[in-house]
């Protein structure tokens, strides 16, 4: 591996764990309301969610660049009170990512929660238990396979943006340089097929381990949760 694959590959890895970190805590408790909650506009809020997985990334790209760009005025907020410069920069990847990849993070970890037994928290509370306690205790342990899985997805899923990526925070080597936009920057540039082929192969290796490992997660305990109804 050389020294431009193996950058691109530990940026890769550093922005996506960043993202996946960024939107864990907020994921786990939309998934939650999702699950427990109806209310006026869940539809809408359930479909804003979503929304990712079907506008052009380079869509999403756009309105992060406009939003959080160094003339917008969140943009200009947050370098002049936190240093924290968004576009250009591997911070603005990993919020491109983190917005790309929050479906992902959520799905699994609602899916968990509703697959629960409500006996369980029905006698937690002819007990006396709030719900915060009920969900420290009962619903967020049993969810945790869920949240490995949808952390899983998430990583993965943000490994392999490219879209909002490129329309947000550019194609810098050793700043936003990520997997795909360095095989995309081979593919345009290079006349190296090997290079191209290897690259492509750890990026396809990369996304193809994390959603088995994910996917097997969520189906194995799953079951086991219906089974134990």
């Amino acid at each position: 591996m050389t020294d431009f694959e193996l950058n691109a590959l530990l940026l890769s890895i550093k922005i996506g764990l960043t993202s996946t970190f960024i939107i864990l805590i907020p994921g786990i408790l939309i998934a939650w309301i999702l699950a427990k909650k109806n209310f006026l506009g869940k539809t809408i809020i359930d479909a804003l969610i979503h929304l990712p997985l079907v506008i052009p990334p380079i869509g999403i790209g756009y309105i992060l660049l406009i939003t959080f760009g160094n003339e917008s005025l969140l943009g200009n907020f947050f370098f002049e009170n936190f240093g924290i410069n968004f576009s250009f920069s591997w911070i603005g990847a990993a919020l491109a990512c983190s917005i790309m990849s929050f479906p992902l993070l959520v799905r699994p970890i609602r899916v968990l929660i509703e697959a629960q037994d409500t006996k369980l928290e029905a006698a937690a509370k002819t007990l006396g238990s709030s719900d915060i306690k009920i969900f420290f205790t009962i619903t967020l342990p049993l969810a945790y396979p869920g949240i490995l899985a949808g952390f899983v997805l998430s990583f993965a899923r943000s490994i392999g943006e490219f879209g909002a990526t490129i329309a947000f925070v550019g194609n810098i080597p050793g700043e936003t340089q990520t997997l795909p936009l360095a095989l995309w920057l081979l593919i345009e540039t290079s006349d190296n097929n090997n290079e191209i082929m290897r690259l492509g192969i750890i990026s396809l290796c990369l996304a193809l381990s994390a959603l088995l490992l994910a996917t097997s997660i969520e189906k194995t305990f799953l079951n086991k949760l219906r089974s134990s109804k």
